[in-house]
């Protein structure tokens, strides 16, 4: 039987929105713009020094969503491309500190992102919720404003705290009362770890933030003690192939540990992270892991049913989904 990624329906957990503004998308804003352009300043090129090389890339994208119509218009844009990959269910993510250098405050921000996501659920039938994102470089004021932001929204589209950006650079100090908030109030944590780092910064970041869930994680293959820890702790990773190669974290798709992962029992699930700055969808990170490893549909299957049950939404949402994904 032929392979086909796009029959199999699909959950997100890890996408930013502010990295996966489409060629027509920019079109539109920049008119003028050719192909090798939107290639030249969007897209990263397939081999990255490191992650910072990899951000560089996200900051032109950042400069585009300052305003309330172009926040929305990328929202619609992003549901686009979900509805292209079968995705039923995404948590979105991004960090509305960035986003006020045209006078916007950070809950006009959200209150944006949130009214466009509810009208794009509806019209593409994707279930989908927010999730916030502080940055290692912030202080722990603008970690503190970040998740102040999570608890005003918590429940009205907003469902959790995510930490991103360059852990290599940048310790979690000020970023541990903010998460002791939000898991205090019910919301769902994230954080990115294993990534720039090794897997001692994803022991510590289980340790100090009390996450459930692991943005990349994917440099656990260095410990077997930390893989350990994932499997007792029933830690989902949000793994995201393409990017991972991209930044460099690993030389190539053959060489990236998810399959040894998988067998060995880790709860995962694939994303793209980044759709544009890694040039990838959801269908072909699904290819490339069918090409590579002889990924099945069963195997694609249980990365989305972990998804779900890892995911930050309530029990008669997750049931209705899992049938959706079943049927």
């Amino acid at each position: 039987m032929t392979f086909s990624p796009n029959n199999i329906k699909k959950v997100e957990l890890h996408v930013h929105l502010d990295t996966c503004l489409s060629f027509h998308y920019i079109k539109q804003v920049c008119p003028g713009i050719t192909q090798d352009d939107f290639t030249r300043i969007f897209i990263a090129p397939s081999k990255c020094g490191d992650l910072a090389h990899f951000l560089r890339k996200v900051a032109p994208q950042i400069e585009i969503l300052q305003t309330r119509a172009a926040i929305a218009q990328a929202v619609e844009d992003l549901f686009k491309q979900l509805a292209a990959d079968n995705v039923i269910y995404a948590e979105i993510r991004f960090a509305p500190l960035l986003h006020l250098e045209m006078g916007l405050r950070s809950e006009e921000v959200v209150e944006t992102v949130v009214a466009a996501m509810q009208r794009a659920s509806l019209r593409y039938n994707i279930d989908a919720n927010l999730l916030l994102c502080t940055l290692r470089h912030f202080n722990r004021a603008g970690s503190e404003q970040t998740a102040n932001l999570v608890l005003d929204f918590l429940g009205r589209g907003v469902v959790g705290l995510d930490l991103a950006a360059d852990e290599a650079r940048f310790p979690l100090d000020n970023h541990i009362h903010a998460f002791q908030k939000i898991r205090e109030a019910g919301g769902g944590v994230i954080a990115h770890a294993g990534e720039a780092r090794g897997a001692e910064s994803i022991d510590e970041t289980l340790t100090r933030l009390q996450v459930s869930r692991i943005g990349h994680g994917v440099r656990c293959i260095e410990d077997p003690r930390v893989i350990e820890r994932l499997r007792d702790e029933n830690i989902l990773l949000e793994i995201c192939p393409s990017c991972n190669v991209v930044c460099d974290v690993f030389d190539t798709l053959e060489s990236h540990p998810i399959n040894d992962l998988k067998e060995m029992g880790i709860r995962l699930n694939v994303n793209t992270d980044a759709r544009t700055v890694a040039n990838t969808t959801l269908n072909n990170e699904y290819q490339l892991l069918h090409e590579t490893f002889g990924w099945t549909e069963a195997d694609f299957y249980r990365c989305n049913e972990h998804a779900l049950e890892a995911s930050f939404i309530d029990h008669e949402t997750r049931q209705r989904l899992m049938r959706r994904l079943t049927a």
